[in-house]
């Protein structure tokens, strides 16, 4: 690597791990509110991937989702446990993998606090639907690719460098490890 290459990268790279890790994760997860959780059992059409809404990011990392009992992916998590999660929160920026292992509850305390009324078009028994489970999942590793200062700041670098046909970058990026 080149001396203009090695400072580039030492620009826009930045590993986070233990309470780093869990902000980046909560900030991102947040920001992007739903994912695409894959299992590790690949069954049926989906192949074990489905769009999932993410209920709660906690400051350690840890994501929590509501989920039917008697769901493919609950089946495929009590037969594999580990899980990998896709985020993007927007399309220039927040962009979040991880791995990690689900474990099913049916917490009923957490159930309720997790409750948004729009579930209700899953289950539609309401928060007391006896359908209803907590899939906690506890992330590992991942990586993320997100912006230092911003999406609106991101966006104005962006177009001023194209005007100016000059490299604007804001981006960072780096393995997360918790």
């Amino acid at each position: 690597m080149n001396s203009i290459d090695k400072n580039q990268s030492e620009k826009n790279y930045e590993d986070v791990s233990a309470g780093k890790a869990g902000e980046q994760i909560k900030k991102m997860a947040e920001a992007a509110k739903s994912c695409f959780f894959c299992t590790e059992i690949r069954t049926g059409d989906s192949f074990g991937v489905r769009p999932m809404s993410i209920q709660k990011a906690d400051d350690d990392g840890t994501l929590w989702f509501l989920s039917a009992k008697d769901s493919h992916k609950n089946r495929e998590i009590s037969m594999n446990p580990e899980v990998r999660l896709y985020f993007q929160g927007s399309p220039h920026s927040d962009f979040l993998f991880l791995t990690g292992v689900a474990e099913i509850s049916d917490d009923r305390e957490k159930i309720r606090e997790l409750w948004e009324p729009i579930a209700k078009a899953w289950f539609t028994e309401g928060e007391n639907d006896p359908r209803i489970s907590v899939i906690k999942v506890s992330p590992r590793s991942g990586f993320y690719w997100d912006n230092k200062h911003g999406n609106l700041v991101a966006g104005t670098k962006m177009m001023i460098g194209a005007l100016l046909g000059k490299t604007m970058d804001d981006s960072i990026q780096g393995k997360i490890k918790v």
